[in-house]
Parts: structure tokens; C-alpha cells; sequence
């Protein structure tokens, strides 16, 4: 289960279907004395904020968003130090996690149950962080889907995509073919890579930028986005990689552009979402 749901309320089922999930499967590995790689498809949201620099303080990490800073308009994150606006920057893996809601929380755990596998049973662990993963057979009408399928969703039944905040948060954005390349990479690769990789294009796109993509390729009379000002606690401002160490270690490099990729993604089919 992916993305923020609906409310805390989907805190077990997401624990359910991430975590004891993926605990099942390391049980069955065990029992079958599985000893090749393992390859988790992991995910950025482990890092919470991304990477923030302040003009007087260098690099600092954010604290949690504050509502009363939100509700009037002022989404960038703030210095812990002196209060001023923070500049993003990339991300890379040795950033230290900081999970800021309940499918970030999981996904680390995840990582962490995979690694302590990793180690007893004597195997290479690969956690690729996805970044922001679109392309087709992406789930529909579901809020348990990342935001470029909620996007699709709208302008397929007619409706703008609602935009929240400004729409200028930060992210990358990466074609499913890539990240299937990726997959196959770290899975072929020698020796077997170890530890975690950003999947993603080095190139960051707002959010704003996604959704007119998006809508430019819809056809006429579909409406424009609408940025609404609405906020989510949950959610982060600012997230996106240097996939240096992918291609390094990996041979990874993205092929698919923003503007192709969003072009054929706004006319691809999408798929029902199977109901949590």
C-alpha cells in the first residue's frame, strides 16, 4: 500500500500489507534456506524532507511541518535555527532516514527486516528507494496510489487535477521502464550491490509541472488544474536524488524524458485498483 490513504485509521492495514507482508516472505526464505541476492523494492519516502540548506547554517534538517505555518501560506520549511526559508538539494542514500508518516514508517521497516535478514542469512540486500514512479497500468480512483495516478484519474473522468499547496513541491519523477531496468540491474549486476540506491532521473519537476503535463496532452475541454492551498501534515515539501551511486555501482541511467514520458502516460490505460 502506497501514498498517504485516507487517515491514521489505514495505519494496520498498511502495517499488515507492507510489514507483516514482508516478514512472511523473509519467514518462507528462511525455511527454504534461501542464499541468492535479495532486491526490495524500497522507496524515498524513507528519508521524510529531503536534503535543505540554510544561506547561514549549511545543510540542517527541517523540523516537523508546523499547521499553524501551513494554514497561512508558507510551505517551505523553515531552519531550526534561525527560522528562514530553506533551500532544497539533492538527496543522496547516506542521508539519514526520517519516516513522516505511516507508509514511510513502513517502508523502513521494511528495509530494516530486510537487512536483518540479509545478515543471518549470509546475502547481499539491494533496497532501491524509488522516486515518484508513474506510467501505465497505474491503479485508478484510489488513495492508495501516488500522486500521478491521482492526477490521471481526475482528467480521465473530466476533472481538474487538484494541485495542494503551491505547487511548486519538489520531486522526482521516473518512468516504470527505468525502474524496471533498475530491477534487472541490481538483480544481474557483479559483484551483487549491497545497501540502498535512488531510482530516479536526477532531474526534479514540481508537482504544478506534473499536472499541467498532464492536462496539456488530455485533449480540449479538459479543465485546467486547480492548486488549492490544502495541506496534508503528512506530507513533505521538498524530495528529490542524486542517483550518482545507481549509476556507478549499478550502470543505471534513466532513458525515458519528463515530457516523453508524461506524454504517453497521459494516454495510457489504467488499471482498477484491487481494494484494501
Amino acid at each position: 500500500m502506497v501514498g498517504l490513504g485516507t487517515n491514521f485509521s489505514d495505519v494496520t492495514e498498511y502495517v499488515s500489507h507492507n510489514d507483516v507482508g514482508t516478514a512472511s516472505l523473509l519467514s518462507a526464505m528462511h525455511r527454504s534456506r534461501f542464499r541468492v541476492r535479495l532486491v526490495l523494492a524500497s522507496s524515498m519516502v524513507v528519508y521524510g524532507e529531503g536534503r535543505y540548506r540554510c544561506d547561514e547554517h549549511g545543510t540542517v534538517r527541517p523540523p516537523p511541518r508546523d499547521p499553524d505555518r501551513l494554514a497561512v501560506g508558507r510551505f517551505e520549511p523553515a531552519c531550526p535555527v534561525c527560522g528562514k526559508d530553506l533551500g532544497p538539494e539533492a538527496i543522496g542514500e547516506d542521508a539519514p532516514p526520517d519516516p513522516r508518516n505511516v507508509y514511510a514508517a513502513t517502508k523502513l521497516h521494511q528495509e530494516h527486516l530486510c537487512a536483518s535478514f540479509g545478515r543471518e542469512a549470509a546475502v547481499p540486500v539491494t533496497a532501491l528507494r524509488y522516486h515518484n514512479v508513474y506510467g501505465p497500468r497505474m491503479p485508478r480512483d484510489t488513495p492508495y496510489a501516488g500522486v500521478a495516478s491521482i492526477f490521471r484519474s481526475a482528467l480521465e473522468a473530466g476533472r481538474p487535477p487538484r494541485v495542494f499547496e503551491d505547487g511548486r513541491q519538489l520531486r522526482d519523477f521516473v518512468h516504470v521502464r527505468d525502474v524496471a531496468r533498475a530491477n534487472v540491474l541490481a538483480l544481474l549486476a557483479e559483484p551483487a550491490p549491497s545497501g540502498p540506491f535512488n531510482v530516479a532521473t536526477g532531474s526534479p519537476r514540481s508537482i504544478g509541472q506534473m499536472a499541467d503535463a498532464l492536462a496539456a496532452v488530455a485533449g480540449p475541454g479538459v479543465p485546467p488544474p486547480i492548486v488549492t492551498g490544502e495541506f496534508r501534515l503528512g506530507d513533505v515539501r521538498h524530495v528529490f536524488a542524486s542517483p550518482c551511486r545507481a549509476e556507478r555501482e549499478l550502470g543505471f541511467r534513466p532513458t525515458v524524458a519528463f515530457e516523453e514520458g508524461m506524454h504517453g502516460f497521459a494516454r495510457a490505460p489504467l488499471r482498477t485498483a484491487v481494494s484494501a
